[in-house]
C-alpha cells in the first residue's frame, strides 16, 4: 500500500467540549459533551473522556484510560439486578499523571475526584464517588472501591486494595498487596491481610515464619 495514501486516525471531540490552548490529542481519542481540558495537558491514543468531566491544566493522560464510565453500582428488584444512574462527573486537578489503562469511575451524584500532582501507575481502578487528595503516589494494580477517601501525600504500593467508605488520612503509606478494611490514620504505615500497623504486621510474620 501506497503510504502516502493513508490517512491520519481521526478522534472524536464533541462540539460541546472546552479544550485550552497546546492541548496535544492523539489518534483515536474520544471526548465527550462539555467535558473540559486545561492547557498543555497531554493525551494519549485510545483514551475515552466521558461527558462532563473536567480535566485540569498539564495532565498527562496514558493510552487505555477510560475516564468518566459509570461506576458499578447495582440494585436488585424481583431478583435481577438492575444498573443505578451515575449522573456525576470525574475532575482531574493540575499536574496529575495517569498511566496505561486506568479506569476513573464517575460519580452517583457530584464527583469523583483526583488531587494536584497526583501520580497514577497503570492499571489501577479507582471507583465512583472517590476523593483522592493532591501529591499521591498509587502504583500498578491497585482497587479504590467507591467513596473512599484519600488525603494528601497518601502512597499505595503495588495491589493494594481499599474497601468502600474507608478513610486514609495524610502521609500515610500503605504497603503492597495489602487489603485495607478500617480507617488508616494520619502518618500511618500498613500492611498486610486485613491491614494492620506495619510493626504489627511483621510480628505476626515473624511468629509464622519461626514455626515453619
Amino acid at each position: 500500500m501506497n503510504s502516502k495514501s493513508n490517512k491520519l486516525p481521526i478522534s472524536f471531540i464533541a462540539e460541546s467540549a472546552q479544550i485550552a490552548k497546546d492541548v496535544q490529542i492523539s489518534p483515536f481519542v474520544y471526548i465527550g459533551n462539555n467535558v473540559k481540558i486545561g492547557a498543555k495537558t497531554k493525551i494519549q491514543p485510545f483514551v475515552a473522556i466521558f461527558d462532563n468531566c473536567e480535566i485540569g491544566k498539564r495532565v498527562v493522560i496514558g493510552s487505555g484510560t477510560i475516564i468518566g464510565s459509570p461506576g458499578f453500582g447495582y440494585k436488585k428488584v424481583k431478583e435481577k439486578y438492575k444498573r443505578i444512574p451515575h449522573k456525576g462527573k470525574v475532575v482531574i486537578e493540575d499536574d496529575v499523571e495517569i498511566g496505561q489503562n486506568v479506569t476513573i469511575d464517575r460519580a452517583k451524584v457530584n464527583e469523583t475526584r483526583v488531587g494536584k500532582g497526583t501520580k497514577i501507575d497503570s492499571l489501577v481502578h479507582i471507583g465512583h464517588n472517590v476523593k483522592i487528595g493532591k501529591n499521591c503516589i498509587i502504583i500498578a494494580q491497585c482497587g479504590i472501591a467507591g467513596s473512599v477517601r484519600l488525603g494528601n501525600n497518601v502512597i499505595l504500593a503495588g495491589q493494594v486494595g481499599i474497601k468502600d467508605h474507608t478513610e486514609i488520612g495524610d502521609n500515610a503509606i500503605i504497603y503492597a498487596k495489602s487489603a485495607v478494611f478500617k480507617n488508616v490514620p494520619k502518618n500511618g504505615k500498613y500492611s498486610g491481610i486485613p491491614a494492620r500497623p506495619h510493626n504489627q504486621t511483621l510480628k505476626v510474620w515473624a511468629k509464622l515464619f519461626s514455626s515453619v
